[in-house]
């Protein structure tokens, strides 16, 4: 089935968890009104349905070739690129200073929503060249930024991410990527990088590499990291393209999905040095990249959210088309699968975890967008506080829902979801990457417990918790009898999330060990919460536009699925509970059962 955006369901998220119509009228988001946001949509869902969709497979069953130092990428990639450019789809957040449209990041997270679940391979791509905008315009010389932001914000020249190396991938103090001193004040950079997504391709004149290196001098761990633009062809002063720079791909991987963007192994510095131009300050590298890092983790996130879509599309069209059983109360001796109970429930999940994720990223992307356009100071501290809290859960949670709702999608297919020919098997490869890159999830879950809990003394997080609260207060004040039990699971989940949390902060100061043991089921716990929240505010809104007379039918749909979340996911908190405060001896005393 091919994918289509649900654009007013992205809408309707984007007013009920990042306060669309909210930052319309405070002036959050002035540059959205009059229907901006959703015509914005449209003509995106177009370029994805139209453009991108019909490359979905063609990505995965023809892939990337290297021959030489050259990378081709699949039959209609160079195409689809150009009129991204010319859709000036790369500018959607870019600095009006240097050609961007300046607009904010929940309307680039819908967008990026939409173009992954269309083909994820190809968007790869474009998302780091975002995050290399946000990089340099944030840390970057003026220089720099004249030399390469209008070219990389108008898409003509993409950038790449070069952080890992064969001896240093998420824990970077091995690195040994070496920058040496030139008296001009350029450097040359010296050493090898691997999994660099879209390091080389045939899409683009140039490519934009910012790198990580180490100066001779630097102190050791990642307090000595440098940060470099490297790019593949030399600027001219004038602007022009001039000789090719001493960087050169040496192979691209062959991997489990994802087949439609190369992953390239780099060599800088064959033949005396790659040129680079520091951003930033020396030994300070690490911090100019993180401002990449953040927003590739929200786009990751989204990644999820899209696979999740796509998947859950595909598998709603072939249970309403596959005839197999007969249901319960059928008149014809075979129903459609969707009619089994199992297989709804299915579905259900499908569309209930996808929805919980989009809630959350929605919410994330709303509350930067705050932390960047808030006019009161304080206001946007706060928000910078809650993004940084929200973030690994947006990236984490969402990537794990991409991988639970593709599995169940070749479950609904059944023999043939493992067969390629259907197609969702695809999703399920495509999707597994996303739990990995850009910092494991189990990474993620190491930095929700270790240094978002305890901001401000657990501040933040309790804010966190009263919000949600405050969610579950108006469920109870309502009496619609569609929203079943939803405010009393939710209100039970928050009480052990809540209880979790005390006995995480009060572990931070005793036994970190034992607070480490149950990260990751604390940050699923925060998801299912924080989602399931999101997913009640999404039905009060439901309710409120039904009792105001609007018969939109989805408006049931929305109600159902928030309930279903609620009184089937959220149902599980206690137990998330129970292994984080009670399972930390099983853990780290796993070495008895692992040593054999």
């Amino acid at each position: 089935m091919a994918y289509r955006a649900p654009v007013s369901e992205m809408v309707f998220m984007m007013n009920a968890a990042a306060g669309l119509q909210e930052g319309i009228a405070d002036g959050t988001y002035a540059d959205l009104a009059d229907g901006l946001a959703e015509a914005t949509l449209n003509e995106a869902a177009k370029y994805a349905e139209n453009v991108l969709g019909p490359l979905h497979r063609v990505g995965d069953q023809v892939g990337c070739k290297w021959t030489d130092g050259v990378v081709t990428t699949p039959p209609g990639w160079v195409e689809a690129y150009a009129q991204f450019v010319d859709g000036g789809w790369q500018s959607v957040t870019g600095s009006p200073e240097h050609g961007g449209m300046g607009l904010p990041q929940v309307l680039l997270a819908g967008c990026m929503d939409m173009w992954s679940a269309a083909n994820m391979a190809f968007l790869l791509g474009p998302v780091l060249t975002y995050g290399a905008i946000d990089a340099l315009e944030a840390h970057a010389s003026d220089e720099i930024k004249h030399t390469y932001l209008e070219k990389m914000i108008s898409g003509v020249w993409p950038a790449t991410m070069n952080l890992t190396e064969p001896g240093a991938g998420s824990d970077l103090n091995p690195l040994r990527t070496r920058a040496e001193r030139q008296g001009d004040g350029t450097y040359k950079i010296f050493g090898q990088k691997i999994f660099i997504t879209y390091g080389e391709h045939d899409m683009a004149e140039n490519i934009v590499h910012l790198v990580l290196a180490r100066l001779p001098d630097a102190p050791a761990g990642t307090k000595g990291i440098s940060l470099f633009v490297v790019p593949k062809i030399m600027i001219n002063a004038d602007g022009s393209l001039g000789a090719r720079n001493d960087v050169r791909c040496a192979g691209i991987e062959h991997k489990l999905g994802i087949h439609g963007s190369p992953t390239c192994i780099m060599v800088y510095g064959d033949e005396g040095g790659a040129i680079g131009y520091l951003v930033g300050e020396e030994n300070k590298g690490l911090a100019c990249m993180f401002t990449m890092m953040n927003d590739a983790r929200l786009a990751t996130g989204l990644q999820g959210v899209a696979i999740g879509e796509a998947s859950y599309q595909h598998a709603l069209a072939y249970a309403m088309d596959r005839k197999q059983g007969k249901a319960a109360g059928a008149t014809t001796p075979l129903s459609s699968i969707i009619a089994h109970p199992d297989v709804k429930r299915m579905l259900m999940t499908m569309k209930a975890l996808t929805l919980s994720a989009r809630a959350v990223c929605y919410l994330t992307a709303g509350v930067i967008d705050r932390s960047r356009r808030a006019k009161d100071p304080a206001a946007r501290k706060a928000a910078a506080e809650r993004a940084g809290l929200l973030t690994p859960i947006a990236k984490a949670y969402s990537g794990d829902i991409g991988n639970e709702v593709s599995s169940l999608g070749v479950q609904v297919h059944g023999g043939m979801g493992f067969i390629e020919e259907t197609g969702a098997a695809q999703f399920m490869r495509d999707s597994r990457i996303i739990a990995i890159y850009e910092g494991t999830n189990g990474i993620q879950a190491i930095d929700l417990v270790t240094r978002k809990l305890a901001m401000n003394g657990g501040a933040v997080m309790k804010a966190e918790i009263a919000d949600m609260r405050a969610t579950v207060e108006q469920l109870r004040a309502t009496n619609d009898p569609a929203f079943g039990a939803m405010a009393q699971r939710l209100g039970d989940g928050l009480d052990a999330f809540e209880r979790a949390t005390d006995w995480l902060l009060g572990k931070l100061g005793s036994s970190v060990q034992d607070a480490l043991a149950g990260a990751t089921p604390y940050l699923r716990l925060f998801g299912v919460m924080r989602g399931g929240s999101t997913l009640g505010a999404m039905a009060l809104a439901a309710h409120k536009a039904r009792v105001a007379g609007d018969t939109d039918p989805a408006h049931a749909g929305r109600i159902a699925t928030a309930r279903f979340f609620a009184e089937n996911v959220v149902v599980g908190a206690g137990g998330l509970e129970a292994t984080i405060t009670g399972a930390a001896e099983s853990v780290l005393t796993a070495d008895l059962a692992l040593a054999g």
